[in-house]
């Protein structure tokens, strides 16, 4: 064999043996896969009291109208739908010329609710999301740039979400005004943040290997606990008396991927790794209305101000049916809620499947439980008590990291 033969068989065997751990990846994503259909197939819904009715969406949703994003209206509306969403809570950017809050989707479309927010940048590196948005009052004169330096953080807010909207620290790790009480509560996950963790020779190679048959499932390579941000969020929860609310977003732009296009803007040939249907699929905001009440912005807002809501990785499996309550003897409470502690308070956690169930109290983890659906704790102490739940039936990469975060009860 001919020297330029032999390091041509040499080259050949180094970039197969390079593709092993691809392979394996792809093995491994088989494996979950596999593993969320059985688990899906097993989930119970856990019996309520009645008193509440949940609903899913997703939050932190950007179009073509606020930049960033190639998405249409359409193109929302119709991933809303097929993701079987009640609401969709949009945070377009501001624009100098024209209200972007004002001009994007509100209200019902296919029996899906829209509430027309905004992002928006007060301060240098602090971000806001305001829902609703901007609607009312001109956008500030240096949207433009993607900062509204000439106001601060509390004109910005109280023009954003009047008396009843909401506003959520968004990029918690970049927020410098938590002295504020410009907010109501944080974005403690942002799928934007977490996939900027990828490396891009890693996930080209992922792509080529198993986008075709587990493109929801590349996710999983990536995601992990937003460790950094529920700090903080517990950090604030304990040098505070104010109720905080934790949200997931999505940070859906439709904007990652490759495409060809011909001189008319026509796409002749296109791999999009972030579609509106995808990202609604992975990350959702399930929020618990009282029972009777009809879903509109109003309740929507109510709903979410009180904290009843939690966070659903919801492509490891429908997390829908989870709750969290407490009880003194006399009241029955919810996430979001406080309690008084008399003597003890009962806490109860309820899942749809057999998970890993990890009581905190501020921001210390009291109880860790595996294998159980429903489990009752009573505490004695004051304190701000959350849950996350884990699903450790579940193949790496997906059973070791939360599948549910909740949001608190304050016994107080």
């Amino acid at each position: 064999m001919k020297r330029w033969q032999k390091l041509l068989v040499l080259l050949l065997a180094l970039v197969l043996l390079s593709q092993v751990p691809f392979a394996y990846r792809r093995y491994k994503l088989g494996r979950l896969h596999a593993a969320i259909q059985q688990l899906n197939a097993s989930r119970v819904t856990p019996a309520n009291s009645g008193k509440f009715v949940e609903y899913k969406g997703v939050a932190h949703v950007h179009s073509a109208l606020g930049g960033h994003s190639p998405g249409t209206f359409e193109e929302i509306i119709a991933a809303a739908k097929a993701n079987d969403l009640n609401f969709v809570l949009l945070t377009e950017h501001t624009a100098q010329l024209y209200n972007t809050a004002d001009l994007t989707l509100k209200g019902d479309y296919v029996g899906v609710l829209f509430i027309n927010g905004n992002e928006v940048n007060p301060s240098g590196a602090d971000r806001l999301l305001l829902f609703p948005g901007i609607e009312s009052t001109p956008p500030p004169a240096s949207a433009a740039s993607g900062a509204e330096q000439g106001n601060s953080l509390e004109s910005i807010v109280t023009q954003g979400r009047g008396a009843r909207g909401l506003s959520f620290v968004a990029y918690p790790q970049e927020f410098s005004g938590w002295n504020r009480t410009a907010y109501d509560g944080i974005e403690v996950y942002n799928l934007y943040t977490n996939a900027r963790q990828i490396n891009p020779v890693v996930m080209f190679f992922d792509v080529l290997w198993s986008y075709r048959s587990y493109p929801d499932l590349l996710f999983a390579n990536f995601y992990r606990r937003p460790n950094e941000n529920l700090q903080l969020w517990d950090r604030q929860l304990g040098t505070t008396s104010r109720r905080l609310v934790a949200i997931g977003g999505n940070d859906a732009h439709a904007n990652v991927g490759l495409s060809l296009n011909d001189s008319s803007g026509r796409t002749l040939f296109g791999l999009k790794l972030d579609p509106y249907e995808r990202s609604f699929r992975l990350l959702r905001l399930h929020v618990l209305l009282p029972n009777g009440a009809s879903l509109n912005r109003e309740t929507l807002i109510a709903a979410i101000a009180a904290g009843h809501c939690f966070i659903g990785f919801d492509l490891f499996g429908d997390s829908s049916g989870f709750s969290f309550t407490a009880t003194n003897g006399s009241e029955e409470k919810i996430q979001g809620d406080e309690i008084t502690l008399a003597s003890e308070v009962k806490l109860s956690i309820k899942t749809p499947v057999v998970s890993r169930i990890v009581l905190l109290k501020d921001g210390i983890a009291i109880r860790n439980e595996s294998g159980a659906s429903a489990k009752d704790y009573t505490v004695t102490e004051r304190g701000v008590y959350r849950v996350e739940v884990y699903l450790p039936q579940l193949p790496r990469p997906g059973g070791a990291e939360p599948w549910i975060i909740s949001n608190p009860i304050y016994v107080r």
